[in-house]
Protein backbone atom coordinates (compact mmCIF):
# COMPACT_ATOMS: atom_id res chain seq x y z
CA UNK A 1 0.00 0.00 0.00
CA UNK A 2 1.16 3.58 -0.69
CA UNK A 3 2.25 5.59 2.32
CA UNK A 4 -0.95 7.67 2.15
CA UNK A 5 -4.38 6.19 1.48
CA UNK A 6 -5.37 8.52 -1.37
CA UNK A 7 -1.90 8.74 -2.94
CA UNK A 8 -2.33 8.69 -6.72
CA UNK A 9 -5.88 10.06 -6.55
CA UNK A 10 -6.42 13.34 -8.40
CA UNK A 11 -9.02 15.67 -6.89
CA UNK A 12 -10.23 18.96 -8.37
CA UNK A 13 -11.31 21.63 -5.91
CA UNK A 14 -13.50 23.90 -8.01
CA UNK A 15 -15.39 25.19 -4.97
CA UNK A 16 -15.25 28.43 -3.02
CA UNK A 17 -15.15 29.60 0.58
CA UNK A 18 -15.42 26.85 3.17
CA UNK A 19 -17.45 23.62 2.84
CA UNK A 20 -16.26 22.40 -0.56
CA UNK A 21 -12.63 23.47 -0.10
CA UNK A 22 -12.57 21.92 3.38
CA UNK A 23 -13.76 18.59 1.96
CA UNK A 24 -10.98 18.78 -0.62
CA UNK A 25 -8.51 19.55 2.16
CA UNK A 26 -9.59 16.34 3.91
CA UNK A 27 -8.78 14.42 0.74
CA UNK A 28 -5.39 16.18 0.56
CA UNK A 29 -4.67 15.33 4.18
CA UNK A 30 -4.89 11.66 3.26
CA UNK A 31 -2.54 12.04 0.30
CA UNK A 32 -4.67 13.00 -2.70
CA UNK A 33 -3.22 15.38 -5.30
CA UNK A 34 -5.70 18.24 -4.92
CA UNK A 35 -5.66 20.92 -7.60
CA UNK A 36 -7.54 24.05 -6.65
CA UNK A 37 -9.02 25.96 -9.57
CA UNK A 38 -9.54 29.67 -8.87
CA UNK A 39 -10.50 32.77 -10.75
CA UNK A 40 -7.42 34.84 -11.60
CA UNK A 41 -8.10 38.15 -9.88
CA UNK A 42 -8.66 37.57 -6.16
CA UNK A 43 -8.96 33.82 -6.05
CA UNK A 44 -11.18 31.99 -3.61
CA UNK A 45 -12.82 34.27 -1.04
CA UNK A 46 -11.45 31.81 1.54
CA UNK A 47 -8.06 33.48 1.01
CA UNK A 48 -9.24 36.67 2.72
CA UNK A 49 -12.11 35.46 4.95
CA UNK A 50 -9.89 35.90 8.03
CA UNK A 51 -9.81 39.65 7.45
CA UNK A 52 -13.57 40.14 7.11
CA UNK A 53 -15.64 41.97 9.76
CA UNK A 54 -16.96 39.71 12.55
CA UNK A 55 -14.09 37.26 12.01
CA UNK A 56 -11.34 36.99 14.61
CA UNK A 57 -8.48 39.27 13.60
CA UNK A 58 -5.20 37.42 13.25
CA UNK A 59 -1.67 38.13 12.17
CA UNK A 60 -1.77 35.33 9.61
CA UNK A 61 -4.28 34.25 6.99
CA UNK A 62 -5.33 31.42 9.25
CA UNK A 63 -8.58 30.41 7.50
CA UNK A 64 -6.72 29.90 4.21
CA UNK A 65 -3.94 27.96 5.91
CA UNK A 66 -6.47 25.71 7.67
CA UNK A 67 -8.68 24.82 4.69
CA UNK A 68 -6.29 25.46 1.80
CA UNK A 69 -3.40 23.34 3.05
CA UNK A 70 -1.69 20.61 1.03
CA UNK A 71 -3.19 21.73 -2.30
CA UNK A 72 -1.90 23.05 -5.60
CA UNK A 73 -3.41 26.14 -7.24
CA UNK A 74 -4.10 27.02 -10.85
CA UNK A 75 -5.79 30.33 -11.65
CA UNK A 76 -7.98 30.08 -14.77
CA UNK A 77 -10.27 32.56 -16.51
CA UNK A 78 -13.24 30.36 -17.40
CA UNK A 79 -14.81 33.18 -19.40
CA UNK A 80 -11.99 32.76 -21.88
CA UNK A 81 -12.71 29.70 -24.09
CA UNK A 82 -9.10 28.59 -23.72
CA UNK A 83 -9.33 28.66 -19.94
CA UNK A 84 -12.61 26.73 -20.02
CA UNK A 85 -11.01 24.17 -22.35
CA UNK A 86 -8.21 23.66 -19.81
CA UNK A 87 -10.85 23.17 -17.10
CA UNK A 88 -12.57 20.43 -19.12
CA UNK A 89 -9.22 18.77 -19.83
CA UNK A 90 -8.39 18.69 -16.13
CA UNK A 91 -11.79 17.20 -15.30
CA UNK A 92 -11.33 14.50 -17.95
CA UNK A 93 -8.21 13.30 -16.14
CA UNK A 94 -9.31 13.54 -12.50
CA UNK A 95 -10.89 11.07 -10.09
CA UNK A 96 -12.96 13.48 -8.00
CA UNK A 97 -14.46 16.85 -8.94
CA UNK A 98 -15.80 19.04 -6.11
CA UNK A 99 -17.83 22.15 -6.90
CA UNK A 100 -20.36 24.52 -5.41
CA UNK A 101 -20.54 26.61 -8.57
CA UNK A 102 -24.08 28.05 -8.98
CA UNK A 103 -26.11 26.09 -11.51
CA UNK A 104 -26.50 28.97 -13.98
CA UNK A 105 -22.69 29.11 -14.18
CA UNK A 106 -22.36 25.34 -14.50
CA UNK A 107 -24.88 25.37 -17.31
CA UNK A 108 -23.16 28.25 -19.10
CA UNK A 109 -19.75 26.57 -18.84
CA UNK A 110 -21.17 23.08 -19.56
CA UNK A 111 -19.83 21.81 -16.26
CA UNK A 112 -22.87 19.85 -15.11
CA UNK A 113 -22.35 16.18 -14.36
CA UNK A 114 -24.12 15.20 -17.57
CA UNK A 115 -21.75 17.46 -19.53
CA UNK A 116 -18.49 16.04 -18.17
CA UNK A 117 -19.46 12.41 -17.61
CA UNK A 118 -18.95 11.30 -21.27
CA UNK A 119 -15.28 12.29 -21.16
CA UNK A 120 -14.74 10.67 -17.74
CA UNK A 121 -17.33 7.93 -16.94
CA UNK A 122 -15.45 6.93 -13.77
CA UNK A 123 -15.61 10.44 -12.33
CA UNK A 124 -16.87 11.10 -8.82
CA UNK A 125 -18.68 14.43 -9.20
CA UNK A 126 -19.42 16.03 -5.80
CA UNK A 127 -21.97 18.82 -5.94
CA UNK A 128 -22.65 21.17 -3.04
CA UNK A 129 -25.64 23.50 -3.21
CA UNK A 130 -27.19 25.81 -0.67
CA UNK A 131 -30.74 24.48 -0.81
CA UNK A 132 -30.68 21.24 -2.81
CA UNK A 133 -30.53 20.05 -6.41
CA UNK A 134 -34.26 20.48 -7.11
CA UNK A 135 -37.02 22.98 -6.47
CA UNK A 136 -37.56 26.71 -6.68
CA UNK A 137 -34.50 27.48 -4.55
CA UNK A 138 -32.09 25.36 -6.59
CA UNK A 139 -30.35 28.37 -8.11
CA UNK A 140 -30.33 30.58 -5.02
CA UNK A 141 -26.98 31.60 -3.68
CA UNK A 142 -26.45 30.85 -0.04
CA UNK A 143 -23.88 30.61 2.68
CA UNK A 144 -24.00 28.54 5.84
CA UNK A 145 -25.48 31.45 7.79
CA UNK A 146 -28.41 31.59 5.36
CA UNK A 147 -29.04 27.97 4.40
CA UNK A 148 -27.64 25.88 7.27
CA UNK A 149 -28.36 28.20 10.17
CA UNK A 150 -31.35 30.36 9.21
CA UNK A 151 -33.32 28.32 6.67
CA UNK A 152 -33.13 25.03 8.62
CA UNK A 153 -34.81 26.47 11.71
CA UNK A 154 -31.72 26.22 13.92
CA UNK A 155 -31.38 30.00 14.17
CA UNK A 156 -34.95 30.35 15.43
CA UNK A 157 -34.60 27.67 18.09
CA UNK A 158 -31.15 28.59 19.43
CA UNK A 159 -31.96 31.71 21.40
CA UNK A 160 -32.78 32.81 24.90
CA UNK A 161 -36.51 33.18 25.67
CA UNK A 162 -37.91 36.48 24.49
CA UNK A 163 -34.85 37.42 22.43
CA UNK A 164 -34.34 37.73 18.69
CA UNK A 165 -32.83 34.81 16.71
CA UNK A 166 -29.13 34.36 17.41
CA UNK A 167 -26.49 34.95 14.74
CA UNK A 168 -24.21 32.02 13.99
CA UNK A 169 -20.44 31.74 14.02
CA UNK A 170 -18.19 31.84 10.93
CA UNK A 171 -18.04 28.44 9.24
CA UNK A 172 -20.33 26.85 11.82
CA UNK A 173 -22.33 24.98 9.20
CA UNK A 174 -19.66 24.76 6.53
CA UNK A 175 -17.23 22.51 8.37
CA UNK A 176 -19.81 19.86 9.37
CA UNK A 177 -21.09 19.97 5.79
CA UNK A 178 -17.53 19.36 4.55
CA UNK A 179 -17.53 16.07 6.45
CA UNK A 180 -20.77 15.10 4.67
CA UNK A 181 -19.22 15.89 1.28
CA UNK A 182 -16.14 13.84 2.20
CA UNK A 183 -18.32 10.93 3.37
CA UNK A 184 -20.24 10.98 0.10
CA UNK A 185 -17.03 11.00 -1.95
CA UNK A 186 -15.50 8.12 0.00
CA UNK A 187 -18.75 6.12 -0.35
CA UNK A 188 -18.70 6.74 -4.11
CA UNK A 189 -15.04 5.71 -4.32
CA UNK A 190 -15.89 2.41 -2.61
CA UNK A 191 -18.75 1.92 -5.08
CA UNK A 192 -16.35 2.63 -7.97
CA UNK A 193 -13.86 0.14 -6.59
CA UNK A 194 -16.56 -2.55 -6.54
CA UNK A 195 -18.44 -1.70 -9.75
CA UNK A 196 -16.09 0.43 -11.83
CA UNK A 197 -18.78 3.10 -12.07
CA UNK A 198 -18.52 6.79 -11.28
CA UNK A 199 -21.17 8.66 -9.29
CA UNK A 200 -22.92 11.94 -8.78
CA UNK A 201 -22.57 12.88 -5.09
CA UNK A 202 -24.67 15.69 -3.69
CA UNK A 203 -25.45 17.39 -0.44
CA UNK A 204 -26.60 20.85 0.60
CA UNK A 205 -26.16 23.27 3.45
CA UNK A 206 -29.90 23.09 4.12
CA UNK A 207 -29.81 19.27 4.32
CA UNK A 208 -26.99 19.41 6.84
CA UNK A 209 -28.71 22.12 8.87
CA UNK A 210 -31.88 20.04 8.95
CA UNK A 211 -29.82 17.00 10.00
CA UNK A 212 -28.31 19.03 12.85
CA UNK A 213 -31.84 20.07 13.81
CA UNK A 214 -33.32 16.61 13.22
CA UNK A 215 -34.11 15.71 16.84
CA UNK A 216 -36.58 18.60 16.87
CA UNK A 217 -37.59 18.51 13.19
CA UNK A 218 -38.39 14.80 13.42
CA UNK A 219 -40.71 15.56 16.31
CA UNK A 220 -42.53 18.09 14.15
CA UNK A 221 -42.86 15.50 11.38
CA UNK A 222 -44.28 13.07 13.92
CA UNK A 223 -46.96 15.58 14.93
CA UNK A 224 -45.33 16.96 18.08
CA UNK A 225 -46.96 19.94 19.81
CA UNK A 226 -44.42 22.59 18.94
CA UNK A 227 -46.39 25.34 20.67
CA UNK A 228 -46.07 23.46 23.94
CA UNK A 229 -42.36 22.95 23.25
CA UNK A 230 -41.86 26.67 22.64
CA UNK A 231 -43.84 27.64 25.72
CA UNK A 232 -41.79 25.22 27.81
CA UNK A 233 -38.56 26.81 26.64
CA UNK A 234 -39.75 30.18 27.95
CA UNK A 235 -39.37 28.84 31.53
CA UNK A 236 -37.04 25.84 31.30
CA UNK A 237 -36.75 23.15 33.93
CA UNK A 238 -33.91 23.48 36.42
CA UNK A 239 -31.56 21.16 34.50
CA UNK A 240 -32.07 23.10 31.27
CA UNK A 241 -30.59 26.19 32.83
CA UNK A 242 -26.91 27.07 33.17
CA UNK A 243 -25.45 28.09 36.52
CA UNK A 244 -22.60 30.48 37.26
CA UNK A 245 -19.90 29.42 39.71
CA UNK A 246 -17.89 31.60 42.06
CA UNK A 247 -15.14 32.15 39.46
CA UNK A 248 -17.61 33.43 36.87
CA UNK A 249 -17.58 30.24 34.79
CA UNK A 250 -20.81 28.52 33.79
CA UNK A 251 -21.86 24.91 34.36
CA UNK A 252 -24.10 22.92 32.03
CA UNK A 253 -26.69 20.68 33.76
CA UNK A 254 -28.57 19.69 30.61
CA UNK A 255 -28.14 15.91 30.87
CA UNK A 256 -29.44 15.61 34.45
CA UNK A 257 -32.72 14.14 33.27
CA UNK A 258 -33.89 11.41 35.64
CA UNK A 259 -34.69 11.08 39.32
CA UNK A 260 -31.56 9.09 40.15
CA UNK A 261 -29.26 11.73 38.69
CA UNK A 262 -31.21 14.52 40.35
CA UNK A 263 -30.75 12.86 43.73
CA UNK A 264 -27.01 12.45 43.10
CA UNK A 265 -26.70 16.12 42.12
CA UNK A 266 -28.47 17.32 45.26
CA UNK A 267 -26.31 15.03 47.39
CA UNK A 268 -23.16 16.29 45.66
CA UNK A 269 -24.23 19.87 46.34
CA UNK A 270 -24.87 18.98 50.00
CA UNK A 271 -28.44 20.08 49.43
CA UNK A 272 -30.35 17.04 50.62
CA UNK A 273 -32.92 19.41 52.10
CA UNK A 274 -34.18 19.80 48.55
CA UNK A 275 -34.93 16.08 48.45
CA UNK A 276 -37.39 16.33 51.32
CA UNK A 277 -38.93 19.64 50.34
CA UNK A 278 -42.54 18.93 49.33
CA UNK A 279 -42.25 21.37 46.44
CA UNK A 280 -39.52 19.24 44.85
CA UNK A 281 -40.53 15.75 45.87
CA UNK A 282 -41.22 14.46 42.35
CA UNK A 283 -39.92 15.41 38.92
CA UNK A 284 -43.36 16.83 38.14
CA UNK A 285 -43.29 18.95 41.28
CA UNK A 286 -39.77 20.09 40.47
CA UNK A 287 -40.93 21.26 37.08
CA UNK A 288 -43.91 23.07 38.54
CA UNK A 289 -41.60 24.93 40.96
CA UNK A 290 -38.68 25.20 38.56
CA UNK A 291 -38.02 28.89 39.21
CA UNK A 292 -37.63 28.33 42.96
CA UNK A 293 -35.38 25.29 42.65
CA UNK A 294 -33.32 27.01 39.94
CA UNK A 295 -32.74 30.01 42.19
CA UNK A 296 -31.69 27.73 45.06
CA UNK A 297 -29.25 25.78 42.86
CA UNK A 298 -27.72 29.02 41.56
CA UNK A 299 -27.18 30.16 45.14
CA UNK A 300 -25.36 26.91 45.95
CA UNK A 301 -23.26 26.83 42.74
CA UNK A 302 -22.13 30.42 43.35
CA UNK A 303 -20.48 29.31 46.61
CA UNK A 304 -17.61 27.39 44.90
CA UNK A 305 -15.43 27.72 41.82
CA UNK A 306 -16.08 25.71 38.69
CA UNK A 307 -12.93 23.63 39.34
CA UNK A 308 -14.22 22.70 42.77
CA UNK A 309 -17.62 21.74 41.38
CA UNK A 310 -16.15 19.66 38.58
CA UNK A 311 -14.16 17.63 41.07
CA UNK A 312 -17.22 17.12 43.25
CA UNK A 313 -19.53 16.16 40.40
CA UNK A 314 -16.91 13.80 38.94
CA UNK A 315 -16.73 12.01 42.29
CA UNK A 316 -20.48 11.41 42.05
CA UNK A 317 -20.27 10.47 38.34
CA UNK A 318 -22.92 12.93 37.25
CA UNK A 319 -22.87 14.38 33.70
CA UNK A 320 -22.21 18.05 34.44
CA UNK A 321 -19.48 20.04 32.73
CA UNK A 322 -18.06 23.50 32.48
CA UNK A 323 -18.89 25.59 29.43
CA UNK A 324 -15.62 26.01 27.58
CA UNK A 325 -14.27 29.24 26.17
CA UNK A 326 -12.44 29.29 22.87
CA UNK A 327 -9.43 31.12 24.33
CA UNK A 328 -8.53 27.94 26.23
CA UNK A 329 -8.32 25.65 23.18
CA UNK A 330 -4.62 26.22 22.31
CA UNK A 331 -3.56 24.81 25.69
CA UNK A 332 -6.40 22.31 26.22
CA UNK A 333 -4.64 19.01 26.88
CA UNK A 334 -7.67 16.96 25.83
CA UNK A 335 -7.59 18.67 22.43
CA UNK A 336 -3.82 18.40 22.09
CA UNK A 337 -3.49 14.76 23.16
CA UNK A 338 -6.22 13.64 20.76
CA UNK A 339 -4.69 15.44 17.76
CA UNK A 340 -7.68 17.71 17.30
CA UNK A 341 -5.11 20.28 16.28
CA UNK A 342 -1.88 19.80 14.38
CA UNK A 343 1.51 21.50 14.41
CA UNK A 344 2.54 22.60 10.91
CA UNK A 345 5.72 21.03 9.57
CA UNK A 346 6.41 24.19 7.57
CA UNK A 347 7.24 27.23 9.72
CA UNK A 348 6.06 29.54 6.93
CA UNK A 349 2.46 28.61 7.74
CA UNK A 350 2.79 31.27 10.41
CA UNK A 351 0.52 29.81 13.10
CA UNK A 352 1.72 27.39 15.79
CA UNK A 353 -1.33 25.10 15.68
CA UNK A 354 -4.01 24.41 13.05
CA UNK A 355 -7.39 22.77 13.72
CA UNK A 356 -7.66 19.24 12.28
CA UNK A 357 -10.71 17.77 10.62
CA UNK A 358 -12.33 15.17 12.92
CA UNK A 359 -11.75 12.02 10.81
CA UNK A 360 -9.02 9.80 12.22
CA UNK A 361 -8.51 6.19 11.16
CA UNK A 362 -5.89 3.83 12.54
CA UNK A 363 -3.18 2.99 10.01
CA UNK A 364 -4.22 5.90 7.77
CA UNK A 365 -1.67 8.67 8.35
CA UNK A 366 -2.19 12.33 7.56
CA UNK A 367 0.13 14.18 5.20
CA UNK A 368 2.49 16.61 6.93
CA UNK A 369 0.86 20.01 6.88
CA UNK A 370 2.29 22.18 4.13
CA UNK A 371 1.73 25.83 3.30
CA UNK A 372 -1.52 26.62 1.47
CA UNK A 373 -0.68 27.64 -2.12
CA UNK A 374 -0.33 31.16 -3.42
CA UNK A 375 -2.88 32.06 -6.08
CA UNK A 376 -1.79 30.39 -9.31
CA UNK A 377 1.36 29.00 -7.73
CA UNK A 378 1.11 25.77 -9.74
CA UNK A 379 -0.53 27.07 -12.93
CA UNK A 380 2.54 26.36 -15.04
CA UNK A 381 3.04 22.87 -13.55
CA UNK A 382 -0.57 21.83 -14.12
CA UNK A 383 -0.54 23.06 -17.71
CA UNK A 384 2.70 21.18 -18.34
CA UNK A 385 1.11 18.00 -16.98
CA UNK A 386 -1.76 18.47 -19.43
CA UNK A 387 0.76 18.57 -22.29
CA UNK A 388 0.88 22.31 -23.01
CA UNK A 389 4.23 23.50 -24.32
CA UNK A 390 6.13 26.44 -22.85
CA UNK A 391 5.25 28.86 -25.64
CA UNK A 392 1.51 28.24 -25.23
CA UNK A 393 1.80 28.59 -21.48
CA UNK A 394 3.62 31.91 -21.88
CA UNK A 395 0.88 33.09 -24.22
CA UNK A 396 -1.80 32.06 -21.71
CA UNK A 397 0.00 33.96 -18.95
CA UNK A 398 0.57 37.08 -21.03
CA UNK A 399 -3.05 37.18 -22.21
CA UNK A 400 -4.62 36.47 -18.80
CA UNK A 401 -6.02 33.03 -19.59
CA UNK A 402 -4.29 32.01 -16.39
CA UNK A 403 -1.96 33.63 -13.88
CA UNK A 404 0.90 32.38 -11.75
CA UNK A 405 1.84 33.42 -8.25
CA UNK A 406 4.63 35.82 -9.18
CA UNK A 407 2.23 37.97 -11.22
CA UNK A 408 -0.37 38.55 -8.53
CA UNK A 409 -0.34 40.36 -5.20
CA UNK A 410 -3.39 38.51 -3.89
CA UNK A 411 -2.06 35.53 -1.96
Amino acid sequence: MDQYLFQGLKVIDAATVIAGPAAAMMMADFGADVIKIEEPRRGDMLRWTSTMPDTDPGGENYMWQMDGRNKRSIALDLKDPRGLKVMHEIIAQCDVFITNMPYPSREGFKLNYEDVKPSNPNLIYASLTAYGELGAERNRKGFDQLAYWARSGLMDLMREPGTQPTQGLPGMGDHPTAVSIYAGIVTALLKRERTGEGSFVQTSLLANGLWSNSATAQGVMAGADTQKYREGSERPGFSFRVYQAKDGRWLQFNMVRNEELMNLVFTAMDATDLLVDERFKTPGAMYQHRDEIGARIQEIIASKTSDEWLEIFDDFDVPINRIGIVEETPTDQQILLNRMVTKPTNSKVGVPLVVNHPVQVSGVPHMPMELAPRLGEHSRDVLNELGYDDSTIEQFLSEGVCVEAESTASD
